[in-house]
């Protein structure tokens, strides 16, 4: 199972839309800037944060760069 398709599934289970493929490598990104810029385990913990905000990704993803800046 792809990751994709596993997401698609977990977000079926769950009641939730699944992300669109941009939003999909969007999440990814904010994901990656968390893991690069500190430890791995920043990455789903800044993910699960940016999804309670509901602000747009390209807003978070901006905020996730500036404080790896620090």
């Amino acid at each position: 199972m792809t990751a994709e398709q596993w997401v698609e599934q977990f977000a079926k289970e769950v009641g939730a839309d699944s992300p669109s493929s941009g939003e999909f490598d969007e999440v990814l990104k904010l994901a990656a800037e968390a893991a690069h810029s500190s430890e791995r385990t920043a990455a789903p913990l800044a993910c699960w944060i940016a999804g309670k905000t509901g602000k747009p990704l390209a807003e978070l993803i901006s905020t996730a760069e500036r404080v790896g800046d620090r």
